[in-house]
C-alpha cells in the first residue's frame, strides 16, 4: 500500500480510545489505518521535512514511520499514548535521515534558554485559535461579522502562517503542536526530547515573534 497518497472518509482517529486504536490495527483494519493516515499525514511531512534534505524525502520518512507502526503495532504497550508513540518513530526516523545526509540541526536550536517570570507572565495557556489571541492582543476593535471583517481575519490568519515560516525550526515546530495542532506540553516535550522549561520558552518566543509580525502588519 502507498500510504503517501492513501486517501480517508468518515471521522478521525480521535473518535477511539488507544486500546480500541490499537486493537483495530493488530485486527488489520484497513479503514482505521486509513483514517490515521488521513489525520496525521500532513503534520508528519512538514515535521520530517524540518530533519532532512526535501519533501520528497521526508515523504520516504513518513512512509517509513507507517510502515514501522504497522510492523511494530504488536508490541505496543501503552506506556505513552498512539499518538506520542507515532510521531516518536517519525523524529527518530526523520533524525537518522537527516544524520545520514549531514543536515543536521544546530545544537543552538535546541538550548535551554531562560526567561524572566514577568515575561513568561505575558501568554496565558488558555486554548484560543492563535489569530484570535493575537488579533485580541493587537486590535482594540470590535468583532463584526461583516465581509470586510472576514476578509481581514482572512488576511491575518495568512500573516500569521507567514510570520510562524520565519521562526526558527524549533521554535516553529513547537508554535506549530502547541497552539495549531492542539497538542499537550507534556506530548510535545515528549516526541521532541524537551524539558518543560525548554518548551515554555521555545513557545514563548515563537509566540511573541508572531505577535510583533502581526503588530507591524496591523500598524501598517
Amino acid at each position: 500500500m502507498d500510504v503517501n497518497n492513501a486517501k480517508a472518509t468518515g471521522s478521525t482517529s480521535n473518535s477511539f480510545s488507544d486500546v480500541a486504536l490499537v486493537e483495530a490495527l493488530r485486527n488489520h483494519d484497513e479503514g482505521v489505518f486509513m483514517r490515521l493516515i488521513d489525520q496525521y499525514q500532513s503534520i508528519m511531512v512538514r515535521m520530517a521535512q524540518r530533519h532532512v534534505d526535501d519533501r520528497e524525502t521526508a515523504k520516504e520518512v513518513v512512509q517509513e514511520t507507517w510502515l514501522a507502526v504497522l510492523r511494530g503495532i504488536s508490541h505496543f504497550g501503552g506506556r505513552a499514548s498512539f499518538k506520542t508513540w507515532l510521531f516518536t518513530i517519525l523524529i527518530n526516523r526523520a533524525r537518522t535521515r537527516g544524520k545520514q545526509t549531514k543536515r543536521l540541526v544546530p545544537l543552538a536550536e535546541w538550548e535551554q534558554e531562560q526567561v524572566s517570570d514577568e515575561e513568561a507572565s505575558l501568554w496565558t495557556e488558555q486554548r484560543q485559535p492563535i489569530e484570535e489571541r493575537l488579533g485580541n492582543m493587537t486590535s482594540t476593535r470590535p468583532v463584526r461579522n461583516t465581509p470586510e471583517e472576514q476578509m481581514l481575519r482572512q488576511e491575518v490568519q495568512k500573516r500569521i502562517e507567514q510570520a510562524i515560516l520565519l521562526l526558527p525550526p524549533a521554535q516553529r515546530e513547537v508554535i506549530t503542536l502547541y497552539d495549531i495542532e492542539g497538542w499537550t506540553a507534556e506530548e510535545i516535550c515528549l516526541v521532541l526530547g524537551l524539558s518543560e522549561g525548554n518548551q515554555r520558552v521555545l513557545l514563548h518566543r515563537a509566540r511573541t515573534k508572531v505577535r510583533h509580525a502581526l503588530e507591524g502588519y496591523l500598524q501598517g
